[in-house]
């Protein structure tokens, strides 16, 4: 009996794609699709008609946006597939189905320039500790050695990568592999079963297999002692040490393929189905003990326009029946409907068991990240995620009637992708779209016109310029009007003085005398605060001493309006020559990216008025540094564009204030000249 004969049969699993944009993850559900049946027609992304990637953003872009569902069986096996999104800037969708898969395939390409494009999505799965594979895909167009790549793989993974199959070459082409476990050669076929074919370099294969047992003895003594005596080790040993150590985080096996020609993908279907850990595994990652209890972990919020709300969730336990109540950090909730999805196909059912995935309707106060259950002290509340946005855009409505539309619906967009953030700026009075890159936002814009039909205008987000005084002044205000009746009447004398920086603004009464009655004190503060909102350039004046030092009332015609006016009418005098000065917001940023961009990025900060602060390896991250460096706002808006092209797509950093510094010139004058025109 072979020992795919004698397995015992799992439960419904849920494994990952992920991967970086362009190596081809689409293609392999495509493939994944047609080859298990759950579509008559295989689909392509360049012909628009793939499976995942049906929405008008992806199509446009011939890149994945969002999670893609194929919930599909192989070899009377369940299996959902998430086809994750290769793009850093949606990386979100990934982050988001981690706590609820047993297993991820990471899909790269043969291509050594690009092995380090895989560091995010590796960190994050070693991070989770979860299982995880790596499938090296577009082998037909591979040249060169796959040892020499595996070891520039090896130096993206913290764990051990264990090469699985070794291919077959013919004249300078791979026509099939050498499965190390089986020990078989197996040729491609398009799109028909591998085809068994001799082992040509028996030697070479035998090499490598014995390299494959060694990785898998570092964790089984038996075996050891198996390869030191020269005793074969029995298909059953081999086949169990490559499931527990992959599920134990041991290994990372490491099979090759063409998911476009269907190359290597059943191959890789089979060891998913031998070896992927069952749904009591991912439970114990998140610290649930399975017992009678109905335990679901929600991965994705899907809108669908005017249609309902759509909660894509993981049966971690028990099982789930439609109409059961279940169980949030908001309170009750009630199934209104369950389904298996399908790309955009939808399949009803009644129930879900544990180990499936499925989308449940009308879980209108279910997010993503959130632990629902059929017992209160089992649920959980999201956990936040660890992005920060590194591009703004302001928005309006295109439309002023639709501005509480556009409001309501921003906040489905973010309860799909919690990496979307709404900001409002009280110093530019600006409404901010936040997120993880440009192509992010437009997406997001897009996804609001198709989905809700309603239209945003974007802008660059303001800077808040300030502005403050280099000397200092003094000046009279004087305000005298009398119209019939009681008439108004206020008079200060006012000295103005530049402050330390950062230390804001001061008022002081030095007023002897009762010159200016005590009532009307601070009227003058007020009237002072007021004309600071905007200064001489434009903008809100900081770091300024206002002393009142004289003045003068009327004993009818005196009142707060009046000595508020005067107090305003003073800093309008005396602040023109106090030598204003433009101040600019500086951020203090941390800029991580691959070591061999680090400078480059020393490049981009001197090309945009920072000044480098040093830079260091980013700590738990192998081959990456972290660039230190202060930048004026106004430079930040769009770097993230130029960082992502100097590492293909993977750079990032997180920023923070630092300090408002002078600004002249030039560039000020425009800035000076911009905001008096608006």
């Amino acid at each position: 009996m072979s020992h795919s004969e004698n397995r015992k049969s799992h439960g419904p699993r849920t494994v990952a794609l992920v991967g970086p944009y362009g190596s081809g993850k689409t293609s392999l559900l495509e493939s994944i699709a047609h080859l298990t049946g759950a579509v008559a027609r295989k689909g392509a992304v360049t012909a628009g008609t793939s499976l995942g990637d049906a929405s008008d953003e992806a199509r446009a872009r011939q890149m994945s946006v969002e999670v893609n569902v194929l919930t599909t069986r192989y070899l009377g096996e369940d299996f959902t597939f998430l086809d994750c999104p290769g793009s850093i800037e949606f990386f979100a969708d990934t982050l988001g189905v981690l706590p609820g898969i047993d297993a991820a395939v990471v899909v790269c390409e043969p291509d050594a320039g690009k092995t380090g494009m895989l560091q995010p999505c590796l960190k994050a799965l070693s991070d989770a500790k979860i299982p995880h594979f790596l499938f090296v895909n577009k082998f037909d167009k591979a040249s060169g050695s796959l040892r020499g790549l595996l070891a520039l793989l090896q130096e993206e993974s913290e764990i051990p990568l264990l090469l699985r199959q070794i291919p077959i070459w013919e004249n300078g082409v791979a026509t099939g592999f050498v499965d190390l476990a089986l020990e078989r050669g197996f040729s491609y076929g398009a799109g028909a079963a591998n085809e068994v074919v001799d082992i040509a370099d028996r030697r070479r294969e035998k090499e490598a297999r014995f390299q494959m047992l060694e990785r898998l003895a570092d964790y089984d003594e038996h075996l050891m002692e198996e390869l030191l005596g020269d005793i074969e080790p029995g298909a059953d040993e081999v086949f169990g040490d490559l499931a527990r150590e992959l599920a134990d985080g041991l290994v990372v096996p490491v099979l090759i393929g063409a998911a476009g020609r269907d190359n290597g993908v059943r191959r890789l279907l089979k060891a998913l189905r031998h070896e992927v850990p069952e749904v009591e595994r991912a439970a114990a990652r998140g610290g649930i003990k399975t017992g009678g209890e109905t335990i679901v972990q929600v991965l994705k919020t899907l809108h669908g326009g005017q249609g309902g709300k759509l909660s894509l969730v993981r049966v971690l336990a028990g099982s789930l029946k439609d109409n059961q109540v279940l169980q949030g950090p908001g309170g009750d909730m009630r199934v209104g409907g369950i389904f298996a999805l399908s790309g955009s196909q939808q399949q009803k059912k009644s129930e879900a068991r544990a180990g499936e995935t499925v989308a449940l309707a009308r879980l209108d106060a279910a997010q993503t990240g959130m632990r629902l259950s059929s017992s209160k002290a089992l649920a959980r509340k999201a956990v936040p995620l660890a992005l920060g946005p590194v591009y703004r855009l302001a928005i309006e409505a295109a439309d002023r009637r639709d501005e509480v539309k556009i409001t309501a619906a921003l906040h489905k967009l973010m309860e799909e992708d919690p990496a979307l953030v709404l900001e409002q700026n009280p110093a530019t009075q600006q409404m901010v779209l936040a997120g993880q890159g440009e192509i992010h936002l437009k997406v997001a814009i897009e996804k609001l016109l198709s989905k809700f039909g309603l239209k945003l205008s974007t802008r660059p987000a303001a800077v808040p310029y300030k502005e403050t005084i280099r000397k200092s002044a003094t000046a009279r205000g004087r305000h005298k009007r009398q119209s019939g009746g009681h008439g108004q009447f206020g008079d200060v004398v006012l000295e103005i003085r530049p402050r330390p920086r950062g230390t804001g603004f001061a008022f002081q009464d030095r007023i002897k005398g009762g010159v200016v009655p005590r009532q009307w004190i601070g009227s003058v503060e007020k009237g002072v605060t007021a004309y600071l909102g905007t200064g001489p350039l434009g903008f809100p004046v900081v770091d300024v001493e206002v002393a009142l030092t004289d003045g003068s009332y009327h004993s009818v015609d005196s009142s707060d309006a009046a000595f508020q006016t005067a107090g305003r009418l003073a800093m309008s005098e005396g602040m023109p020559s106090c030598a204003p000065v433009l101040l600019e917001p500086v951020m203090k940023l941390s800029i991580h990216v691959p070591h061999g961009a680090t400078a480059k990025v020393g490049s981009l900060i001197g090309s945009r008025r920072g000044a480098p602060l040093g830079f260091d390896g980013r700590p738990g991250w192998r081959g990456w540094d972290t660039a230190w460096a202060e930048m004026p706002l106004s430079e930040i808006s769009d770097l993230i564009v130029d960082l992502r092209s100097l590492t293909q797509g993977v750079g990032t950093f997180e920023m923070e204030f630092s300090h408002l510094a002078e600004l002249d010139g030039k560039l000020a004058d425009t800035i000076v000249a911009s905001r008096k025109a608006a």
